[in-house]
């Protein structure tokens, strides 16, 4: 027997559930011991470095000589730098004391980064003697500097009879320049050095094996492979460097204390001469705003041009 089936009485088919919604998944609980660690430093952070920035701006566009009662003055201070001498010749100074200082360090540093990364003897105890002057007060060896500068040199030119030497560079407009960047290449190339040798130990030993293979000699090693791979490293050598020269104090005070005359009064020199004890504490304050801005601005862009040149390379 054939049992008909009417559509109309089948059984109506159950529509689908609506899917549940996931389960919200619970944010991890900070223990709020990391927020014990954090806000102390946070605060101490305002408190000593944010709260004094913040004033210095204020005080930059007041007359405000360090003491007594001062007057809102607007750009006024802003506006003089630019026509004052004294800020052209310390900047003129800077900038040429910081390329110099900066292109004979990182050629130092890398040079010696070299002959401390080769297979020499008593390697580990050279590490330790060449990162010696990094651990030294720049005051300090200063001081010696400038007695070897004001007295054994000038001896030694003397008995060898070399007239320029006989003299000493710091007393001269023309030399006390170089006598500071000596000191600053003896003392900058330590941190550097450790730097490159750390980009030198990621260059894989192979590279250089196989383009000895190809006949490469060291220069072209150097110039092909190990220099492209530790671009990274002289980059932010460089950056460092630059940035440190520009703020170049410790070394002025105890060689030359910014002269003879003005010759090497650097930017930070100025503002610690001219603002703690020449009574310009408003001006020099916006002379090291305006200068804070240079040096950022300087960095940026040279982050910028030495990243495009990790790529070419």
């Amino acid at each position: 027997m054939t049992v008909l089936t009417d559509p109309k009485a089948a059984p109506e088919t159950t529509p689908a559930r609506e899917a549940a919604p996931a389960p919200r998944r619970r944010r991890p609980r900070t223990e709020a011991a990391y927020y014990w660690m954090v806000l102390p430093a946070l605060a101490l952070f305002l408190l000593l470095h944010t709260t004094p920035v913040l004033r210095g701006i204020y005080y930059s566009f007041t007359d405000f000589a360090g003491y007594g009662s001062y007057e809102f003055v607007g750009l006024t201070n802003y506006l003089n730098l630019f026509e004052d001498a004294r800020i052209a010749e310390s900047y003129l100074f800077t900038f040429q004391f910081a390329a110099v200082a900066t292109v004979l360090t990182n050629v130092v540093a890398l040079a010696v980064a070299l002959g401390l990364h080769a297979r020499i003897r008593f390697r580990a105890t050279l590490r330790g003697v060449f990162f010696t002057p990094n651990v030294l007060s720049i005051l300090i060896v200063g001081y010696v500097f400038n007695y070897l500068f004001t007295y054994s040199l000038p001896a030694i030119g003397e008995h060898l009879g070399i007239d320029a030497l006989s003299t000493s560079i710091l007393a001269d407009p023309d030399l006390a320049w170089v006598g500071v960047v000596i000191l600053a290449v003896w003392q900058a190339a330590a941190f550097n050095i450790i730097i490159y040798l750390a980009g030198l130990q990621t260059v894989p030993e192979d590279l250089h094996e196989a383009a000895t293979l190809d006949g490469a000699g060291p220069w072209q090693r150097f110039r092909s492979v190990t220099l492209p791979l530790i671009a990274p490293f002289v980059t932010i050598n460089t950056v460092l460097s630059l940035r440190n020269f520009l703020q170049v104090f410790d070394h002025v005070e105890a060689l030359t204390a910014g002269g003879p005359g003005s010759a090497t009064t650097s930017v930070s020199y100025l503002i610690y001469k001219g603002g703690f004890k020449g009574g310009e504490y408003a001006y020099q304050t916006a002379n090291a705003v305006l200068f804070f801005a240079v040096i950022v601005l300087i960095s940026v862009f040279q982050m910028r041009l030495l990243q495009r040149r990790e790529v070419n390379l």
